[in-house]
Formats: structure tokens, sequence, C-alpha cells
């Protein structure tokens, strides 16, 4: 019996019984349930492998951009470099809530009891410059990411306890514990790259020297600030890939930076641009009304999309003092007049927007917290409003005639008990002196009509608001640094929310510079419905958790909702096809299911 003993303590400490290591390898993995695809799958659904290659694509980008790095901190990120030129160990599949599919990785092992993942290298997978892929590469991509990286990347890598290369194809990552079920899948995702000088030693700054991807396209023109260019590889190592097939078909993808969003779509218009995702009803209404479109040269098309339309609201920052009372938050809540606003700037074509997860079940909207609910709001009775809890919650609604007053009597009520008083035409806090002013922080002349326009709202109640747009660089310095009162910021979702939510909720990104934690949240209710979410074994206690997090978060009064558009639209020149097939998740720019059919 000692004998054994001792053999099985080595075989433990050696990793040889540990439910650590034991794991069938998998092509494929998917947070709940199981992949949709099997194993011998061709493509992707929404993607057609007899699409034909070559043609170029002129795509548009609102503001400016000074750094070829878009996994740092610093700088303002060109477009396309994760979506072309750097791949990660897995690819997603988008027409699933979330499944990964093998890419750099062939294979993937995660641990029975959950404390480990291991990825098993493809043995073709080689960068732009020829050299093979390999585990070491991958743990440098990790470090690189976990010391220098964005706080998302910092935030979750810090749950990995050891990296470490197992043999020449094979990479794997342990955790402290099981806890966060999610934490393979991001593992999954994680960039991988290699560095040249002078990125080997100054990765966390900004620069005009791309990393070096294994990826479909490489960075062959580069105009800073203006332009940029991808080539399509064609000894692209992954190019017959089932997750590849189909996809990545222009041979040249371009990307044109503009400073104002009037002078794009004119672009667009004339033949300067070829595609364009329009998120403003008022455009798609009225400002197509062109013989292109007419003639049949610019199609309008409208695609349905199963994911969440998410939040795009105007954010509080509460780290400064005058959003820090709940009842000013609330105040400025109901003097948004969304009915006028849609009707007079947006054609009626925006619905309003009454969810973090919006146009999905994730949405607590309308809906009583269930049982599961009810148990893990239990130790924050503080967190919610009863008609948070029970689903009786309604955002104010105007007669859209642009008076407002019924909602402004409820909105000065609301200022009075937070020590306010109108002085000569001006809200004045009784305790300080001083008026209740702020300024509205954006960085593109097409969100001024909407801030103006709330802002004019403001004046009745005495209420001072000024807008001020800035460049996209201040801009991205000032958010990042959180130095403003208020800006207009969407946080996308999708069906399977989870450690991105830390990045943007949780009291330890509060004061992390370059977080997605725009408003300053430090609510430990927050923080336990993601625990309680990313340690979720079934949908249902997934669901439950998503809505009580929803809940705690409209609660909390941290943004002024705004709406959503309830299709995709996109404008796009007729020479581009695509597959008859929309992913749930709908199309993105860049497009790479899309093609052009008489391309050369």
């Amino acid at each position: 019996m000692r004998r054994i003993s001792k053999y099985l303590i080595a075989l433990i400490l050696c990793g040889g019984v540990s439910g650590a290591v034991h794991a069938e390898p998998k092509t494929a993995i998917a947070l709940h349930g199981a992949p949709s695809l099997g194993a011998d799958f061709g493509n992707f659904p929404y993607a057609n492998p007899a699409a034909p290659k070559g043609g170029s694509v002129r795509l548009a980008v609102l503001g400016s951009f000074d750094s070829l790095n878009p996994l740092i901190v610093k700088g303002s990120a060109a477009s396309g470099v994760r979506d072309f030129a750097i791949e990660s160990l897995m690819a997603r599949g988008l027409d699933e809530p979330f499944t990964l599919y093998g890419l750099l990785a062939e294979s993937v092992e995660i641990a029975d009891d959950g404390t480990a993942v291991t990825f098993n290298l493809n043995p073709k997978a080689a960068f732009s410059n020829r050299k093979r892929v390999t585990p070491d590469d991958v743990l440098t991509a990790f470090e690189l990411l976990k010391t220098k990286g964005r706080p998302n990347h910092r935030t979750y890598f810090a749950k990995v306890t050891k990296a470490e290369k197992l043999s020449d194809t094979a990479v794997r990552f342990t955790f402290a514990d099981a806890s966060d079920r999610e934490l393979p899948f991001i593992l999954g995702l994680m960039p991988v790259f290699t560095l040249a000088p002078p990125l080997d030693e100054n990765f966390d700054r900004t620069s005009m020297t791309p990393l070096i991807g294994s990826g479909p396209y490489t960075i062959t023109r580069v105009d800073a600030g203006r332009s940029l260019s991808y080539t399509r590889d064609d000894q692209y190592w992954g190019r017959d890939l089932p997750v590849n097939r189909g996809r990545f078909n222009f041979n040249e993808v371009r990307y044109d930076y503009f400073r104002d969003g009037s002078v794009m779509l004119e672009a667009f218009k004339r033949g300067a641009v070829d595609m364009r995702l329009e998120e403003d009803p008022g455009r798609w209404a009225g400002a197509y009304a062109i013989d292109a479109v007419r003639d049949g040269r610019i199609l309008k098309k409208e695609f349905d999309i199963g994911i969440p339309a998410g939040m795009t609201a105007l954010v509080f920052n509460t780290r400064r003092a005058v959003f820090a009372d709940p009842k000013v938050r609330q105040a400025l809540i109901t003097l948004l007049d969304f009915e006028m606003i849609n009707r007079t700037l947006y054609n009626g074509l925006f619905k309003r927007t009454a969810s973090y997860f919006e146009r999905s079940y994730l949405s607590s909207a309308g809906k009583p917290a269930d049982d599961e609910e009810r148990r893990l709001l239990a130790p924050f009775p503080d967190a919610l409003r009863k008609e948070f809890l029970d689903g009786s919650f309604k955002l104010p609604v105007s007669d859209g005639s642009g008076q407002n007053r019924a909602n402004q009597k409820i909105a000065f009520d609301l200022l009075k008990s937070a020590g306010f008083e109108l002085r000569g035409g001006k809200l004045i806090h009784t305790g300080s002196g001083q008026q209740l002013t702020f300024e509205i922080l954006a960085n593109n002349s097409a969100q001024e009509a909407l801030l103006l326009t709330y802002a004019r709202g403001l004046e009745p109640l005495g209420i001072a608001a000024r807008v001020r747009v800035v460049d996209s660089a201040q801009y991205q310095e000032r958010i990042s640094s959180y130095d403003y009162d208020m800006i207009q910021n969407t946080w996308f979702a999708s069906l399977s929310p989870g450690n991105e939510q830390l990045f943007r909720w949780s009291a330890a990104t509060r004061d992390q510079k370059g977080s997605f934690n725009f408003a300053g949240v430090a609510n430990p209710a927050a923080d336990a419905m993601i625990e309680a979410m990313l340690k979720a074994t079934t949908q249902e206690q997934f669901v439950s958790a998503v809505h009580a997090l929803d809940r705690v978060l409209l609660s909390g009064d941290y943004a002024i909702p705004l709406f959503h558009v309830p299709k995709q639209w996109i404008a796009h020149w007729a020479k581009l096809k695509h597959p008859d097939k929309t992913p749930v998740f709908g199309y993105s720019l860049p497009p790479d299911t899309w093609w052009i059919e008489d391309a050369k």
C-alpha cells in the first residue's frame, strides 16, 4: 500500500491523474450546451465556400489613429488589426451564443475539475514571416497582455496562476479555482502575435510598427491618421480551415478615416466608400434619396439580428461630485424627452432602450424577479428599488410635443429633495450656492444634435449643460483617464455576457485607467451578480444572474438610457455580395464573408 500511495502521489505531483489535466481533446467548445457544428463541418453556415476571391473593398472610419497596436491602452488604434492580421487560439462561431472552433489551436482540453485548459496548436500555424507559431509565442503574448495589455486582458489573465509549455505544440493555463467557467473561452480568444524591433522592448507604447500576426492579411500601406490597407496573404497558413472557408475574400481591404460624419457619408454616395453600417434613423430615412439608390447601384438592406442591442446611453461619471447624488441622476434621466427627440431627429425609427441587454431574453425589463434572482439579491437589500425587483419600472414617457412639463415637475421635486432651488432662473444648491452645471464630452459632430437638444431641455429648470466636441485623440485620452462629466457611450452585449462585465462594472476597474467602467460603478451587488453569472453551471442560473445584474445597474441610475435600432441597417454598392444566411450576430465592418462577384 505504501508503494502504491507513493506512486499515486508522484502521479498527482506530475499531473498524471489530476483532474486539471485529464480531459478529452475537443475541436470545439460551447459555454452552455454543445457546439452546433460537428468535428467534420465544412464551413460556417453563414459563409459561402464558393465565394470568389479578388477585388478591393473600401471602408470608412470616423476619427483618426496614431497606433497599429490595438492591445494597449495608449493611443487610438487603427481599425482591422484584430480582424485581419492577428488571430486567436480559437475562432468564435457567430451563429451561437458562445462557441469556439479550432484555429491556431486545433484542439482544446478543459480539465474535468475546470481548473485548467490546454491548447494543442495546429502544427501548420505560422506567422506572416513564415515562422511557426509555438507555445513560446503563446506564452510571450500572454505575459505581455497580462502585464502591459489593456485592463480587460490584465483583469482576465490575473486569474491564471500558471502558464506552461507542455510540448512543442501544447500550452496549458492553470487557474486558482473553477469559479469562472468562461475563463478557458477568454483564453481561447487571446490574440497571439510576435514582435519585431522596436516593439520587443516597447510593447506598451504607441507605434506605427505593426505586430507580426498569423492572420489572412498583412498591413501593406499606412498613411498615419488618414488611411491604411490590408493585403490578403496568398500563403496564409489557415486558408483551408473550416472556420475560414468562404471568408476573407477581398484581395485588399482599405480603411479611410474622416473627421466629419457628413463628409464620410458623401464619400460613400460618390463611390469612394463601398459599404456602411447605418445607425442614424434620420439618415436612413432621408439621406439616401439619390440616383444611385433609385437605379439600384446602391442597395439599402435591413438584416435581422439576434444579439442584444446593448445599452447606448448618456453616462454619468459618478466620480464627479455633480453626479454623486442618485436623486440628481434620476432627475436628469426623467428630463430626457425621448418621444420628442425620436420624432424630430430620428423619424420615429428608434426604440427606447430599457435594459443593458435590450432586445433579448436576457433583459429584465418588465419581468418580476424569479426565486433565484431574489436569492442572489437578498444580501443587498439597498441595491434595488422595489419597482426594479417586481418589474414595474418604466422609463418616463412624454407626449412628444417638446413641452415635457409633467416630467419636468417630477424632476424638479427630485432636485428639491437633493437640496436645489430656483434662484433667478438658475438651479442652485442651497448648501454650496453653486448652479447645477456639467459638461457633455463628444468626439464627433454627429452627436451634437442629440446632445444639444438634451441640453436645451434642461434649461427650463435652470440647469446649465454645455456640449464640448474634441478630436478623437483628445477624446480617447480624456475617457481613458475619466476626465469628463458625461459622455455618450454604447456598451455592446451578447447572448453570453461574462468577464467583460467586470471590465465595465467591477469596483476593481473603477479607478483603473483605460477600463470601460465609464460610470465609475463601485457596487458590491453588481460585483456579486457578475460573480454569480460567471459561476453559473446551468442556463437557468445564468439567465437569472444576468437579469439580477441588469436590475442592479438600472436601479443604480448610472446612465440615461437612449435608444436602439430594431434591425441592422446596411447600405452598400451593388458590386458587393453576401451569403444568403445572416449570422445571429449580424454583420460588422469588416464584412469578412462578403465578396465581389465580378472581381478580377
